[in-house]
C-alpha cells in the first residue's frame, strides 16, 4: 500500500539556482546526502528528503510541449504545508508567479508555481476550519 509521496528527482543544469528556490521560496532545508560520485543536493522537509537534485550540465530547463526532441519533463509534485497566507506573502517578496485557487470538492488551497526549470508544483493547504 502507497502512503505518501517520497521524493522527487529532478535533473538540472544549475543545482545551487534550484537549491536557493527550493529553500528560499518553497521553504525546504539544504541537508545530508549520500556522497555519489554525481554533483546534486537533497532538500528536505522535516526530517525528510523530498527533492533530490541531480546535476547534470546539458540538460534542458524545460522540455518543449509536443516538441518530440527534447525530454520529457514531470507535469507536477506536490507539497502539503500550513499557513496560506504567510508563503503567498513569501512568493510575493520574492517576486515568484503564482496561481492561487481552491480545489473543487475538498475547499484546499492550491498555490501553483514553477521552479527556476520549469517545473511545475503546486502546495497544499487544508481549507480553513469551519469551511464546507
Amino acid at each position: 500500500m502507497i502512503r505518501w509521496l517520497d521524493h522527487v528527482n529532478l535533473r538540472t543544469a544549475d543545482v545551487e539556482r534550484m537549491v536557493r528556490f527550493y529553500v528560499d521560496v518553497v521553504g525546504l532545508r539544504l541537508g545530508d546526502r549520500p556522497p555519489f560520485a554525481f554533483p546534486g543536493a537533497w532538500l528536505y522537509a522535516g526530517e525528510r528528503p523530498v527533492v533530490h537534485l541531480v546535476g547534470e550540465p546539458g540538460v534542458a530547463a524545460a522540455a518543449i510541449p509536443g516538441d518530440p526532441l527534447t525530454p520529457l519533463t514531470l507535469e507536477h509534485f506536490a507539497f502539503a504545508a500550513d499557513d496560506p497566507e504567510s508563503f503567498q506573502q513569501r512568493l510575493e517578496a520574492q517576486g515568484i508567479a503564482y496561481r492561487r485557487s481552491l480545489q473543487t470538492g475538498s475547499g484546499r488551497i492550491v498555490v501553483n508555481l514553477r521552479d527556476p526549470d520549469g517545473n511545475r508544483l503546486h502546495v497544499d493547504f487544508d481549507p480553513p476550519a469551519g469551511s464546507p
